[in-house]
């Protein structure tokens, strides 16, 4: 059986050496890129199952990277996290906008990265083989294995965070969820994200998919209100 490949896109030659090894040890197959341009180029020729990008980059920064990979069809859904050491919110904040699933701020652990990508790959491995759900109404049409959303009548892309997130109030309804909750049940990681990562991701379900579709509850969390 295929090892699950990972791309590290990072330029600082000591952490490469520290993260590809310790990654290798979790059973991954690990390809190191050391600038942005390179890493999109091998990206596209030969897609991984996850990618560790920074956004200091020479040549080619990392949010331009992760903006050209969720531009183009063949790697719309990787998965991708974000390695910063930027403490400017709004950096963060502007790379899961661009459709990052993830960002770890450095300096970070290693048993907090490697917990990350266990996450997701599992996650992304569920999105492809559960058995078909599907959520439809007026507007909004969700299905999940294969993933697949409509608005009104159009396809449209989400992120596999997004999606998550999305489905995971879909089968919440009718009741309100907490952030705090959210993010234990889509990221698998209660007290290591910070609640504003859901407002970001909300905020980008409703600009795809109408600003009623999800129905902030004040002092409370979130609820899916749909298109009944």
């Amino acid at each position: 059986m295929a090892r699950e490949r990972i791309v590290l896109v990072e330029d600082d030659p000591d952490l490469c050496q520290t993260l590809a090894p310790a990654i290798e040890k979790e059973g991954y197959e690990v390809t190191v890129y050391r600038t942005g341009r390179e890493g999109l180029d091998g990206i596209l020729g030969r897609p991984p199952d996850l990618v560790l990008l920074d956004l200091n980059l020479p040549d080619l920064d990392g949010l331009s990277v992760c903006r050209e990979l969720r531009d183009t069809s063949a790697v719309r859904d990787l998965p991708i996290i974000m390695l910063t050491a930027r403490v400017d919110e709004s950096d963060r904040i502007l790379g899961l906008d661009l459709g990052a699933d993830d960002y770890v701020t450095k300096p970070f652990s290693l048993r907090e990265l490697k917990s990350r990508i266990r996450a997701l790959l599992r996650r992304r491995a569920l999105d492809g083989g559960v058995p078909e759900d599907e959520y439809h109404d007026r507007r909004l049409g969700v299905r999940r294995g294969p993933l697949d959303v409509s608005f009104d009548g159009a396809e449209v892309r989400l992120t596999m965070r997004e999606f998550e997130l999305l489905w995971y109030l879909i089968t919440s309804r009718p009741w309100v969820v907490t952030r705090e909750r959210i993010l234990e049940r889509v990221w698998g990681l209660s007290s290591e994200v910070e609640t504003r990562t859901v407002d970001v991701h909300v905020r980008a379900l409703r600009k795809k998919l109408g600003q009623e579709v999800i129905e902030t509850v004040i002092g409370a969390g979130y609820r899916f209100r749909g298109y009944p």
